[in-house]
């Protein structure tokens, strides 16, 4: 059902908001144009939205000894960060990255609820950064209503294109950013000009410019209401200690208009005045004084809007405000140190961030993996001497070819190494395979099994190096 515009019985503050007197959730049928109004959250929305997607944009053109510093090259199957080089062999590491991420959302959610919804999420941000669009374009909520009912007019259709084209350069470049994540941005903006990007490419530029185009642009909140999974899981991770933007009943009810600088106690009315700020600056238009609702991405936005009422009729903040259940209804209050769950969560999040730092710094500059032919184990050779064989399997982590050097240790006297290449060059982040031979005299073999130590060392710089542990067979004694 549209709003329909307040009476005069609201007075100044009436004049002064043109409040609705009525609302029901939007389901599609109607475009929600929410009011922009500053306040504390719309400034710690703008700060937040900032510091996590500004980077986003950015971190793509640095640049870290000639090369990009954070590249995800899925070609070569390598992940770039500065000097550091993650491969294949190492993607448990972003499995444990993920689980942080996880249990962060988790543990936030528990004590704050949808903290990422309302100030992070991507669907919010450029949601928020489309609207911002449209209110420069065509005017505040009411003049972009009236511009929706109006009959079509060369005014109206260039309002429209004008939007619908900004819109377009945002997803455009929304594709082209993502992309540069996985690509040289430099050499993709080059191929891009000259329209010689892969038919990957192309693919995945056009994804994500309709993606960002339909969903921040067209579906708005109905991809949080009817798209978004975690909307639903929500309610099994918030309880009534967690703390969300709430509405006091108890302060605000029974609704009455007042006029500016009246005494509610007069009117024996509580201190909402029914004025229908807190729902129209809602980006979901959610009322939230029905208390707790699907489309509530708990902003803050509807907080600034009622703080800015409270003081055009003398009323104290916090009619609206960042509350649990149980502190509203007069229950005490839980710290977040006392939520147990938060504890777990803070408690995996510790462990999967000592098992990055651990990979870290322990990947070295290669990593070998020595495999004993099975099929014999060992040869006897013409001479009397008893033969082992090899396949060694290295991948180079660095950002250069070399060549390694292979010794073994494994206290068998006369031992030495038959290789078909000496010194073999390692290819960075590639993996290399090469054969070598164990040769030991039969005398000196004391045991069917003996343990044997490889070595793997850089030719040119002897720090770099990897061990391995194998086993070195020979004849039952």
């Amino acid at each position: 059902m549209h709003p329909e515009n307040g009476t005069n019985e609201s007075g100044e503050v009436a004049k002064l908001y043109g409040e609705f007197e009525t609302w029901s959730v939007n389901l599609g049928d109607r475009t929600i144009h929410a009011k922009r109004m500053p306040g504390f959250f719309r400034r710690v929305k703008n700060l937040t939205q900032s510091a996590l997607w500004l980077p986003f944009f950015l971190l793509p053109y640095l640049r870290w000894n000639g090369q990009q510093a954070i590249l995800f090259d899925i070609e070569d199957r390598q992940f770039h960060l500065f000097s550091l080089s993650v491969l294949p062999q190492d993607i448990w590491m972003l499995s444990l990255v993920l689980l942080v991420a996880a249990m962060t959302l988790f543990a936030v959610t528990s004590v704050a609820s949808r903290v990422w919804c309302g100030y992070l999420c991507f669907q919010t941000v450029w949601t928020d950064v489309f609207t911002w669009l449209e209110s420069k374009i065509e005017g505040n909520p009411n003049a972009r209503r009236k511009l929706d009912e109006a009959p079509w007019s060369l005014d109206k259709l260039r309002k429209k294109a004008l939007k619908h084209f900004s819109w377009m350069l945002v997803a455009l470049f929304t594709g082209i950013t993502f992309s540069i994540w996985f690509v040289d941005a430099f050499e993709y903006w080059a191929a891009l000009v000259r329209l010689q990007l892969p038919l990957v490419g192309w693919v995945v530029l056009a994804m994500f410019f309709l993606g960002t185009y339909i969903l921040g642009g067209l579906l708005r909140e109905q991809a949080c209401f009817w798209l978004c999974p975690y909307a639903r899981i929500q309610a099994v991770m918030i309880d009534s200690q967690t703390i969300l933007p709430t509405y006091d009943k108890q302060r605000g009810e029974p609704r009455g208009k007042v006029r500016h600088g009246s005494d509610a106690a007069e009117k024996k009315t509580g201190d909402c005045i029914d004025c229908y700020q807190c729902v129209q600056v809602c980006p979901t238009a959610v009322d939230i004084r029905q208390g707790q609702q699907l489309g509530c991405i708990t902003c803050g936005l509807c907080i600034d809007a009622c703080d800015s009422v409270m003081d055009k009729v003398n009323r104290p903040h916090g009619l609206i405000r960042y509350a649990s259940l149980d502190e509203i209804s007069g229950k005490p209050a839980k710290k977040m140190y006392q939520h147990p769950r938060t504890w777990v969560y803070i408690g995996i999040i510790l462990i999967a961030l000592g098992g990055i730092v651990w990979g870290l710094t322990h990947m070295g500059t290669m990593t070998l993996k020595v495999i004993h032919e099975r099929q014999p184990l060992f040869v006897s050779m013409s001479d009397g001497s008893i033969q082992n064989k090899y396949e060694f399997k290295v991948v180079n982590k660095t950002g250069k070819d070399f060549r390694v050097s292979v010794t073994a240790e494994s206290g068998i006297p006369g031992q030495v190494i038959v290789t078909a290449e000496n010194n073999p060059n390692l290819r960075h982040g590639h993996g290399t395979a090469f054969t070598i031979f164990v040769k030991a005299p039969l005398a000196g073999i004391t045991a069917e099994v003996t343990p044997i130590e490889f070595y793997l060392r850089s030719v040119d710089d002897p720090a770099m190096f990897a061990e391995y542990t194998s086993q070195f067979y020979g004849p039952k004694r």
